[in-house]
């Protein structure tokens, strides 16, 4: 009698997909058009930077001292121009992004998917509105901390090596000072964190567009004055024969007159009118301003007062989202 002996095959063992799951990957996937956005302007950013360092620096150089010879008066030529343009549109770019990114967080991250009613069936499939929102935030924060860093060390470095001695790319101008320390990193997470709880409040996509740039930009700008007086000024006086006095390359603040009793009062303009300097008591005046040994100081308060504010909008965007679900 013949046992006939039939053998299964064992099943194959599947390997679990690569790459990252779960939340992570479905923040990924919802919003994969903006990563690829952000991807093109981290890498075009980071292009225009490296060219402004090495070719774009090495031109304006050369037609610095063809046409120039150390003279700040006079006409550019084109290679300056073009290194002109390139390094404050970076410095430019860095300083619109947190209102961009509040913008993108409070229409497209949260207030569209709160007016459609997507964040309610992802709550409906294991998912806890917590960790809906925790991830909403973490991934496009580890993406932008890492994006930003790398573009400020990038900008930092060409503002170090520039070869012109310009005053328009000096430390304290506008397109010069946020774009090249901490603060560049720190203002989109805050824009990141004001367009969540913009997005969870309104919860309509164009209300929140248009309302979280608007915020973070007053926050921004309230955490610049406040670490500018938070950080102690520098006093530059001047007598009534030399006027106001005070060194160059400096981040000016207050300016006005001084009495014979040392009290501040503004400027009554009366120029050499010796009868106008008596009749208002001035003596002097006074200049107060940061220096460039201030730059770090004002960085590091500013970005701390940022991140202070992107964790209180976080914690108010968990508190009204525990609030508003089961």
């Amino acid at each position: 009698m013949t046992t006939a002996l039939t053998t299964t095959a064992a099943p194959a063992t599947s390997r679990p997909p690569r790459g990252p799951r779960g939340l992570i990957w479905t923040v990924l996937r919802l919003h994969r058009a903006s990563m690829i956005v952000w991807a093109v302007v981290f890498l075009g950013g980071a292009a225009v930077l490296l060219w402004a360092y090495g070719p774009g620096a090495d031109a304006a150089q050369a037609e610095w001292d063809r046409v120039c010879a150390g003279r700040e008066a006079c006409v550019w030529g084109d290679p300056i121009y073009d290194f002109d343009r390139v390094f404050r549109a970076a410095g430019s770019g860095l300083n619109w992004l947190p209102a961009l990114v509040a913008a993108w967080a409070g229409a497209a991250l949260v207030g569209r998917e709160m007016e459609n009613g997507t964040a309610r069936l992802a709550w409906t499939q294991g998912i806890t509105p917590t960790r809906w929102l925790a991830a909403k935030l973490a991934v496009p924060a580890v993406l932008l901390t890492v994006g930003t860093t790398v573009l400020a060390l990038l900008h930092r470095l060409v503002s170090d090596a520039h070869p012109l001695p310009l005053g328009r790319w000096s430390w304290y101008t506008d397109d010069n000072l946020q774009a090249n320390g901490t603060v560049a990193i720190a203002a989109p997470l805050l824009g990141l964190a004001t367009g969540v709880l913009a997005g969870l409040l309104l919860r309509r996509a164009l209300p929140a567009l248009a309302v979280a740039p608007v915020a973070t930009g007053a926050l921004e700008a309230l955490a610049t004055v406040a670490s500018r007086n938070l950080v102690p000024w520098e006093t530059a006086i001047g007598t009534l024969k030399t006027g106001y006095q005070s060194p160059v390359h400096i981040l000016y603040g207050d300016q006005g007159a001084l009495t014979s009793t040392g009290a501040r009062d503004p400027d009554p303009l009366c120029v050499d009118d010796a009868k106008c300097l008596a009749a208002h008591d001035i003596v002097g005046f006074y200049t107060d301003y940061h220096p460039a040994s201030h730059f770090w100081p004002l960085h590091l308060v500013e970005t701390g007062l940022l991140l202070g504010a992107a964790a209180l909008a976080t914690a108010a965007a968990f508190r009204l989202l525990r609030r508003r679900t089961p």
